[in-house]
């Protein structure tokens, strides 16, 4: 039996190319977005190419249109064995000049969409076993300058893929994470204005900022659930192109006995760096 396999954001960019590439592998897959045209347009390439898609239109900031959904996907097809909760969004400014409305609209798709996603197919999925996929972006790893709510959302999830994964292993859930660099919509006028910048200056444009396409990361998505280790949970891959990095969970650098023990160390630390 095909594994039904539901999509958050998947009308462009990454969630398209994994939408598709899912749809060629077999799985049943449900593109979701906000605008029925470009939801439409998913469905009808994984079906020309053999596939079966079905679409729904549902902000994922907003729970009641998530249950709704997620009744909908159960309705049809009475399963969902694979979520990829991947619908993200962008409104970068400093700190001091961010609106609440702004930190507020970031938060709400990344990690509260996060969440609704995976509070309503939870029900479902105990039942069959499955993979859940968050997306975190080193901006959440290490900090992004100009995007603390996107940095704070990315962050959350890294929070979100451990606890699940420990929480729901024994109902045979799979709970990982990507980071990834891809050449989408979003990130495209981040690479052009750095392209711009370093030209501008005649230095050579850094090896980290020459990304992948959105097509790596669906090949990777595809090639992790195809693995069926069950303890290949709760962890965290960077992709770029056909590299794959595994980050590690923070961990203590030291600790001392005493506050003035602790400082100590820290200044010789620095000292040393």
């Amino acid at each position: 039996m095909n594994k039904v396999a539901l999509i958050t954001g998947a009308t462009r960019g990454i969630g398209r190319s994994i939408a598709v590439q899912l749809g060629k592998s077999g799985y049943i897959v449900v593109v979701n977005g906000t605008k029925q045209v470009l939801i439409d347009e998913v469905v009808h390439e994984i079906r020309q190419t053999g596939g079966e898609a079905s679409g729904y239109s549902a902000n994922v900031a907003d729970p009641i249109a998530v249950t709704a959904m997620v009744d909908e996907v159960i309705t049809r097809y009475g399963r969902i064995e694979v979520l990829i909760a991947n619908a993200g969004n962008l409104q970068d400014q400093k700190c001091l000049r961010m609106t609440d409305e702004e930190w507020k609209a970031v938060l709400d798709v990344h990690l509260n969409g996060a969440y609704y996603s995976i509070q309503r197919v939870l029900p479902y999925m105990r039942q069959t076993g499955g993979d859940i996929l968050l997306m975190t972006s080193t901006a959440g790893l290490e900090g992004s300058v100009g995007q603390v709510n996107y940095s704070a959302a990315k962050a959350g999830i890294l929070g979100m893929t451990w606890t699940l994964a420990a929480e729901l292993k024994r109902d045979q859930i799979r709970v990982n994470a990507i980071s990834p660099a891809a050449l989408t919509d979003m990130t495209r006028p981040v690479i052009d204005h750095l392209k711009a910048k370093h030209a501008s200056r005649n230095e050579p444009f850094p090896e980290f900022w020459k990304i992948g396409a959105p097509e790596d990361i669906a090949t990777f998505v595809n090639a992790l659930l195809s693995e069926s280790d069950a303890d290949l949970t709760g962890e965290i891959f960077a992709v770029n192109g056909s590299k794959v990095t595994k980050w590690v969970k923070p961990a203590p650098a030291f600790s001392e006995n005493s506050i003035e023990a602790f400082f100590a160390t820290w200044h010789r630390q620095k000292g040393s760096e």
